[in-house]
């Protein structure tokens, strides 16, 4: 039993942290102890929980509850050799006590040795008159070692006892998506709903069920549902604005991101897709407005500065977009999506400098896409610097061997560096990859292709 001083109930916990002050030892029965442990335990105050732990073990040194509550802090402080000491001398005394084995699989599951922790938490089932629990924490236990169906079957009986334990719920959806069973999450959902029509989590979770089957109608009845069992759902309303969007419906998904906004503080997801379903409403100012509100609101949030700055790519207005996409590097200087951003408007203005620096702390973070790495050669070549591009180039063939646009360039590149053998070797690799791309040449290298050989080697690859 949970105390709290608004209870009538509080008086041992009152008399116990009077106690404490005057440090006059007063007499509890075994059983206030336990409340009063249990309250503390459950506020997180851990230190009183330890005082009146000690305390109630002096006046009642062989109660096993009491013995119980000093094995469960040992495990949260990792004490785990003397708590499973302590365990096992209590088994001796009470081997058909479940808390005892669900302890017991406490520590397991803490030493990473889950198989024996669901031993024991069946052993602790086979003696508990209520199973949900325990059915709960075996479901656990699984998931810890990826057995989704396995973890998925007994989050089920737990909620089979406990219809209301939407945790157990949460956690079977996951398994489902894991998994990626939409269809048998959408019948299951569906049989639960049968037994608690009106539970907003499970018409929530549909929803989004259907969401992800990109059965939108099917999504927007369910996240209704959610809202006429809830009408204070903010989830409910966020996921109907995005089925919303989906069906180009963008004014009623207007309506109901905007009515979050009365339920509680404005999200930064919330204020991002008002300014989305603006922009796809031509309602340009308000656009711009929210989406300089959600990085006001979360400045990490990465799709807001890329919303303002692709904002400003559309309406051509460069400069801006430079303005905002520097001032998202200035936050966080490790976003390859900025640099690459950055790279790609610096390209646009003919800032050639700023765009090779863009594309390389692209590639030094970890985006490895081709373009990257041909864009970045490209404007090397232009900035005069061929031993570079070719550098760079032998870099992108470790992740794209046998790809022809790299082939071509290198080709160029090593011709216009004066290895005429090298040219012609990536020459022949790139025409016997893609001969379509022969173009590189032509727009890049076009010098190239008036020498004898290069034109005996085309000639002969038609």
């Amino acid at each position: 039993m949970e105390l709290s001083h608004n209870e009538d109930n509080n008086l041992p916990l009152t008399k116990f942290e009077s106690m404490l002050k005057t440090n006059h030892v007063l007499f509890f029965d075994s059983e206030e102890f336990e409340n009063i442990i249990h309250h503390y335990l459950s506020q997180g105050k851990v230190a009183l929980a330890k005082k009146a732990i000690k305390l109630g073990l002096e006046q009642h040194p062989s109660s096993t509850n009491l013995k119980l509550f000093k094995v469960e802090v040992l495990i949260f402080e990792n004490k785990l050799s003397p708590a499973d000491n302590l365990l096992n001398a209590l088994h001796e005394l009470e081997p058909l006590n479940e808390e005892i084995y669900i302890q017991k699989a406490n520590i397991l599951s803490k030493q990473d040795n889950h198989g024996k922790a669901i031993t024991a938490l069946k052993k602790a089932l086979e003696l508990a008159e209520d199973a949900s629990d325990i059915y709960s924490l075996i479901g656990m236990e699984y998931l810890f070692l990826d057995q989704f169906e396995d973890a998925k079957y007994f989050f089920m009986k737990c909620l089979e006892t406990d219809l209301e334990d939407y945790s157990a719920l949460y956690n079977i959806m996951y398994c489902f998506d894991f998994l990626e069973q939409h269809n048998e999450a959408i019948e299951y959902l569906n049989m639960y709903l049968d037994s608690n029509p009106y539970c907003e989590v499970a018409w929530h979770q549909l929803g989004k069920q259907y969401f992800m089957s990109k059965a939108f109608k099917k999504a927007l009845a369910a996240f209704d549902f959610a809202i006429i069992s809830d009408d204070r759902f903010l989830g409910a309303y966020l996921e109907k604005g995005k089925v919303l969007e989906q069906l180009k419906r963008y004014n009623e998904a207007l309506e109901c991101y905007m009515y979050t906004l009365q339920l509680d503080d404005p999200t930064s997801f919330a204020l991002l897709r008002i300014g989305f379903c603006h922009e796809k409403l031509g309602q340009k100012d308000l656009a711009i407005q929210y989406y300089k509100k959600t990085v006001h609101e979360d400045p990490l949030l990465d799709k807001g500065w890329i919303a303002i700055t692709k904002f400003y790519i559309k309406q051509k207005n460069y400069q801006k977009a430079l303005y905002y996409i520097k001032k998202a590097i200035n936050i966080d200087g490790d976003n390859v999506f900025y640099w690459k951003h950055y790279a790609k408007i610096n390209h646009r203005l003919n800032l050639l400098e700023e765009a090779e620096r863009g594309y390389k702390k692209a590639l030094e973070l970890g985006n490895y896409e081709l373009d990257t790495w041909l864009l970045r050669a490209d404007i090397l070549l232009k900035l005069g610097e061929p031993e570079a591009a070719i550098t760079n180039l032998l870099q992108a063939q470790e992740f794209y061997p046998e790809n022809a646009e790299i082939e071509y360039r290198l080709s160029g590149l090593y011709d216009l560096t004066q290895e005429a053998d090298k040219g012609i070797y990536h020459l022949k690799n790139a025409l016997s990859h893609n001969g379509d791309y022969i173009f590189i040449l032509e727009e890049l290298f076009p010098k190239m292709l008036h020498k004898p050989q290069v034109k005996n080697l085309l000639n002969a690859s038609l």
